[in-house]
Formats: structure tokens, C-alpha cells, sequence
């Protein structure tokens, strides 16, 4: 069961970081999409940190569970709030599915950590 908890990580650690890392840096076309969403600048910026905590907690969890579990929790509940945002903003429905697959990959990640445990 290994592999796949591998896998999964790398692939939700490798995306988290890519969104995460325009968040923090204020890159243009992430300002105009949070803006569109109703996201303020300071919230932008935490949510890039709370996703860098993400990625780390992501793959430290390779070496002890518990904190990679945590991760996939808190992206989890992050995914949510972006579904109610999406939803808010009147987004069409593959940009507010989006969220709501990495969402459920989170989730996955939590129940192949806790059968593995």
C-alpha cells in the first residue's frame, strides 16, 4: 500500500506547491483569478502559506503518518472553502469541479494513510 500513499503525495505535494508558490510571489494572472473570486490580497498570501505547510506536512507524512494525514485534512477542508468561492462567483462547473477532485484525492490520501497504519 505503499505506493500508492507515494504516489499520491508527490502528486498533490508537486500540484499545492505550484499554486502556492504565484500566491506568495502576488504573480499577476493569481491576483486577477483570486480577485474574481472575491479573494482578498492578505488572504491570497495565507492561503499560498497554509499550502507551502501543505506540501511540507505532504511529504514529512511519508516518514511519520500522522503529520501527513494532517495535511490531507487541512487541503481537504481548504478545497471545500474553493468549491463554496467558486460556487459564490458563479464559476462554470469544471472550474468549480476542479477543487473538488483534489479534494477528494486529499481525502483518498487519508484513507490509504489510516489502511496502511
Amino acid at each position: 500500500m505503499h505506493i500508492p500513499i507515494l504516489v499520491l503525495t508527490l502528486i498533490l505535494a508537486a500540484v499545492f506547491l505550484g499554486t502556492a508558490v504565484p500566491k506568495l510571489t502576488g504573480q499577476a494572472q493569481m491576483r486577477e483569478r483570486m480577485d474574481h473570486l472575491g479573494v482578498s490580497p492578505g488572504l491570497t498570501r495565507l492561503l499560498g502559506v497554509l499550502e507551502l505547510a501543505a506540501v511540507a506536512g505532504l511529504l514529512l507524512g511519508l516518514l511519520w503518518a500522522p503529520l501527513g494525514i494532517a495535511a490531507a485534512i487541512g487541503l481537504a477542508l481548504q478545497m471545500v472553502g474553493a468549491v463554496v468561492y467558486h460556487a459564490r462567483a458563479k464559476d462554470p462547473a469544471p472550474m468549480t469541479l476542479t477543487p473538488v477532485i483534489f479534494a477528494l484525492a486529499a481525502v483518498a490520501l487519508v484513507v490509504l494513510h489510516v489502511l496502511e497504519g
